[in-house]
């Protein structure tokens, strides 16, 4: 198969022109004259065009030239809308040609949604070079494993050489510490050679605290309405916000078709605050999908007020605007069933079996009751949508990395207990998601780091160090912190590690054969009943007559059930006898056609 370019073409940023020349264009309404500056001194002026931006068409740059901005007091910074920055945040940005990567999966539409497996990995810790070659090199083992997507941790510019990626400040620059734009794509091109779809995550309600120069020459990307838990919102609503919706609007689809990838993670939608006639989330949902109407493209949201309507489905049960949400209801409900924890918002779901057997039949454990922790309301009827617009998962980045020490769920629960909520998630209809080692029984853990410059980094390290006062936190600045949260590899050839990861290959082979055919017939949520203190028996009901049907007694107990259904039995885990007998941590999936 030959080989393809792919090039999104931008209206800012430095964009290679067919005569070879380079048009440089930011949007910079706080000052009347800017300059260009690359290598050494040479300094060359701007043009100052309507509404705020500036530009300049030279043959003087190619690429591979590093350039700054520079501003009328001197400073210089880099383009926000850099494609790499060689020398990190506060470096000079580098002149990209899209071009001179040839693709190879030219024929590659992606996957339906419903046969998703979603495997999501920091590219830093996945491997030990913590690299975009790196990952490339592991992506068989997940092949192997069953996984169908991985979903990359932010890749975005941040500042210093480790990060989990939501302190990113310049959005079209992968960061250099993982590799080089190319290398990128190689990877992306590989895992699309394997079947497997790539979705990034990304972060458009705020920016990172260092190495963020917009405010210096567009304080207007900021609201002076809006705050986000990290600072300033964007500006998606106020007066000059077009540029600002513009800039976000072509990051999303600059990811999907520059670089191929299947699908975006939006971060923490529920801090973007806009007040527009149009939301920016239906903006960006619906430009992508137009762009790209030939290809399978799934966004997530990850979404605290558990909104259904950003998830509705049309006629034909596809997507209007987003694909599915993750569903922290799922994973609160049983997280607080295997470890018995009840801190914080997990008082809101420990011991309430109504609300397990909500959240896997339906999608949101909280339909419009009031949540006490949260002091309000919390989400909406969620019953009408199908099991695939909800995310479900046992660990992700920050159910596991917000912890004080970065425990994984083997150091929390039981192994009976860890073993039948995970037969339950890799089963669900709901669309499972794994955390980079978590099918080998990872005891690593993944805690917080960063590694900011100067009197942030100390005061980052106390913040945190107050936020968990007493516990003996390791210090989020060291690169010992960042070290211990990669994975290690060398353990997968021992026996129970390798025993770990031939149940969740078998696990996954079962949803492979039986789940993902039946998920398209599953056009809403299922039906729970109520069996008991933490034991519930759910059916999602297909075409005909089709039934899959899960009954699960989750606790340290042994429970008199109803008998079990007489289909076809897909997985038990746990002891369930002839007389309906479920033992301790009991599972059993069956199907009925």
């Amino acid at each position: 198969m030959s080989a393809t370019t792919r090039v999104h073409a931008m209206p800012f940023g430095a964009e290679l022109q067919v005569d070879g020349a380079v048009r440089f264009r930011i949007w910079a309404p706080q000052h009347e004259r800017l300059a260009l500056q690359m290598g050494g001194a040479q300094k060359l002026a701007l043009e100052r065009e309507r509404n705020g931006w500036h530009s300049l068409t030279t043959t003087r740059a190619r690429a591979g030239t590093r350039y700054r901005y520079v501003l009328p007091d001197g400073m210089a910074v880099p383009d926000p809308a850099s494609r790499y920055q060689p020398e990190d945040v506060h470096g000079p940005s580098e002149v990209i040609d899209p071009r001179a990567y040839h693709w190879r999966d030219r024929g590659w539409r992606g996957r339906p949604w419903h046969e998703a497996v979603l495997y999501e990995l920091h590219v830093g810790c996945f491997t030990e070079s913590g690299s975009f070659d790196g990952t490339r090199e592991r992506l068989g083992h997940l092949v192997e494993l069953g996984i169908t997507a991985i979903e990359l941790m932010p890749l975005a510019d941040f500042p210093g050489g480790r990060n989990w990626g939501y302190d990113g400040v310049l959005p079209f620059a992968p960061d250099a510490s993982y590799g080089r734009p190319d290398q990128l794509k190689e990877l992306i091109d590989a895992a699309h050679a394997l079947g497997l779809m790539v979705v990034l995550d990304v972060v458009y309600n705020h920016f990172g605290p260092e190495g963020n120069y917009l405010g210096l020459y567009a304080p207007q990307f900021f609201s002076s309405r809006h705050q986000t838990p990290w600072g300033a919102a964007l500006n998606f609503d106020g007066s000059d916000s077009a540029a600002v919706r513009e800039f976000v609007i072509h990051n999303a689809l600059y990811w999907l078709s520059e670089f191929h990838c299947d699908g975006l993670r939006l971060d923490a939608v529920h801090a973007i605050a806009d007040d527009s006639p149009v939301h920016i989330l239906t903006e960006i949902a619906t430009r992508a999908r137009q762009l790209l109407p030939d290809r399978h493209v799934h966004l997530l949201l990850e979404n605290e007020h558990n909104e259904a309507h950003w998830l509705a489905r049309d006629a034909d049960q596809q997507p209007r605007l987003f694909s599915a949400q993750w569903n922290d209801d799922a994973h609160h409900v049983l997280h607080t069933a295997a470890t018995g924890e009840a801190g914080g918002y997990y008082a809101d779901y420990l011991g309430h079996t109504e609300r397990l057997g909500r959240a896997l039949a339906e999608g949101f454990a909280f339909q419009g009751e009031h949540m006490p922790y949260r002091g309000s309301e919390r989400g909406t009827s969620s019953g009408h949508l199908p099991p695939t617009a909800f995310v479900a998962f046992l660990q992700n980045h920050d159910q596991v990395g917000n912890r004080a020490l970065g425990e994984r769920l083997i150091a929390l629960a039981e192994p009976a207990a860890v073993r039948a909520v995970t037969a339950i998630v890799l089963l669900l209809p709901q669309i499972p998601m794994l955390f980079m080692g978590e099918e080998w029984g990872c005891a690593e853990p993944f805690l917080f780091f960063c590694d900011f410059g100067g009197d942030l980094g100390a005061a980052v390290t106390r913040g945190r160090r107050q936020e968990f006062a007493h516990d003996r936190i390791p210090d989020p600045q060291s690169e010992q912190t960042f070290r211990r949260s990669k994975l290690d590899w060398s353990r997968l050839p021992l026996p129970g590690t390798a025993a770990t990861l031939a149940w969740y290959r078998e696990l996954l082979a079962v949803r492979a054969k039986h789940i993902a055919p039946l998920l398209p017939e599953l056009t809403r949520g299922g039906e729970f009943e109520l069996l008991g203190d933490a034991a519930v028996r759910v059916h999602w009901r297909g075409s005909a007559d089709t039934q899959l049907q899960l009954i699960a007694n989750l606790k340290p107990a042994p429970a008199a059930l109803p008998g079990p259904d007489t289909g076809l039995l897909l997985w038990q885990e746990g002891q369930v006898d002839a007389s309906a007998q479920f033992g301790p941590w009991s599972v059993r999936w069956s199907l009925r056609a």
